[in-house]
């Protein structure tokens, strides 16, 4: 279908964008600088050029034309010396004696006559044009150039005149190729300008592109270590990238301060968690104690409660610590000790853990062989665990709940995926961070925990050189897949 058959509320794809692009070139703000420095020197040389070329041309035309003139009075001055009329003895007629005008008239372009007062020839050259009644002086008519001159003769000879034209084509040729010349000179001037400024301009902004692309790599690697190059010449550009330099050192000398402040918390954190650890085991185990000792009609009455409630914010209270613990290490950079494991059968044990607290959920094991990695073995098994009790948490009882372990393309792939609601595509990316729970209708239980499991997740498998995607399973709800170097890709 043509354009035209397209109608009115239609256009090609690609028109509108072309559109734009064009519309940005039209603009002069929208260019490059080199190209607007080379533009303004080419305009002044154009507006130089043209007023110079407009008053050269049109005295260089006036001068020509006026030559050509004298010229035409010069040979019509000559001829009319040599002419001489005698008269006849018949009334109003009279002898031409003189140069024939043929012989006279050398150029092939020139004509001659002699007549009247009246107009009526007396002598002409061959095929000489109608030449028009006489008028002295310089008259342009079609084609011609005619210069008329009295000629003086004896009084008994009535008026007469000479007449000399020569055709005006040559003439106009010759402006013409003068007011072209002019014109092509305007152009080629206006060019070699706007040339001269584009590269002058590219020249000058060499130092200013170089910085451009420093800055672009720095900003692609976020390294403010990287130092910017100083023109040689001290000039503006040089003094710009002496400034750029002086803010990247400051930058760099703040990200370093604020680096050695967030290891230092990290360290802080993961020393606090793990000193907390052992009076906190203490504490439990003198609640434990302590409910063991407790007679039944105590353990029914206000003092069990008080001691369950006590005993029961305390175990949550080691969980959240051995989470914060976790997460505290893997941001310090610690890392527990890595040996060559099999990730199926730590899915397995992950698998036999959780099934007596399912709740009602079945949950499957698909494993390859021979899918090992090096890894912390512990870390490993929290992170099942925790890709599980998320599964559990979230989904109604009666859930499938699959974990498969496979080796995919040198890495060891581990997915759990469940066919309960699912995670709002909205919300996939916000599950990693921490303290974060889920607000929608997935959230179907009171005890959602801590909102660290999924931080972990990721912390580990970072820590791993992994990572971990959330997507939707075949089934519609949520599908977690952790990546892992394998052992033998990553000797």
């Amino acid at each position: 279908m043509s354009a035209a058959e397209a109608g009115p509320g239609r256009s090609r794809p690609g028109g509108g964008a072309d559109h734009a692009r064009l519309g940005l070139l039209l603009r002069p703000s929208r260019w490059p600088i080199r190209w607007r420095l080379a533009g303004v020197s080419a305009g002044l040389t154009l507006v130089i050029l043209i007023a110079f070329a407009a008053v050269v041309g049109q005295l260089a035309t006036d001068r020509l034309r006026s030559d050509f003139e004298d010229e035409l009075r010069r040979a019509a001055s000559e001829l009319a010396l040599e002419i001489e009329l005698a008269p006849t003895g018949e009334f109003g007629q009279v002898a031409y004696r003189g140069p024939k005008l043929e012989e006279f008239a050398m150029a092939g372009d020139a004509a001659a006559q002699i007549v009247f007062a009246t107009g009526q020839p007396i002598e002409s050259t061959p095929g000489a044009p109608e030449l028009g009644p006489p008028a002295p002086g310089v008259e342009r008519r079609t084609g011609f150039h005619v210069v008329t001159l009295p000629i003086v003769n004896d009084a008994g000879t009535p008026p007469a005149f000479v007449q000399y034209a020569r055709s005006h084509d040559e003439l106009d040729a010759t402006i013409n190729r003068l007011w072209l010349l002019l014109v092509g000179g305007v152009i080629a001037g206006t060019g070699l300008a706007f040339l001269a400024g584009f590269a002058v301009a590219s020249r000058a902004m060499r130092p200013i592109a170089s910085l451009t692309a420093t800055a672009r790599e720095i900003a692609s690697t976020r390294d403010p270590s990287r130092r910017v190059p100083e023109p040689q010449r001290d000039d503006e550009v040089a003094e710009l990238a002496r400034t750029l330099d002086q803010m990247l050192r400051e930058l760099d000398a703040a990200r370093s301060e604020t680096q050695q402040i967030m290891q230092a918390q990290r360290e802080f954190i993961a020393d606090a968690s793990h000193e907390l650890r052992t009076p906190l085991t203490s504490i439990l185990a003198n609640l434990e104690l302590l409910s063991e000792q407790l007679s039944a009609a105590e353990r029914d009455g206000e003092q069990g409660e008080i001691v369950s409630g006590a005993l029961a914010s305390s175990q949550r209270m080691r969980r959240l610590i051995a989470d914060l613990l976790l997460l505290a290490r893997a941001d310090a950079g610690r890392t527990g000790k890595r040996r060559e494991v099999d990730l199926a059968e730590i899915a397995a044990a992950a698998v036999a853990e959780v099934r007596p607290v399912a709740d009602g959920h079945a949950v499957s094991l698909r494993a390859g062989e021979g899918v090992s990695v090096r890894a912390d073995a512990d870390e490993l098994h929290r992170l099942v665990v925790n890709l599980l009790d998320n599964g559990i948490r979230h989904t109604p009882p009666g859930s499938t709940i699959e974990i498969a372990v496979e080796g995919r393309n040198g890495y060891a792939v581990l997915e759990v995926s469940d066919d309960g609601p699912g995670i709002p595509e909205a919300e996939r990316e916000q599950v990693f961070s921490r303290f974060a729970r889920l607000g929608g209708p997935a959230d179907l239980v009171a005890d959602s925990g801590t909102g660290l499991g999924l931080a972990i997740v990721r912390a580990v498998a970072g820590a791993h050189g992994g990572a971990v995607q959330v997507g939707s399973s075949s089934h519609g709800g949520a599908r977690f897949i952790v990546t892992l170097p394998a052992a033998a890709a990553e000797s």
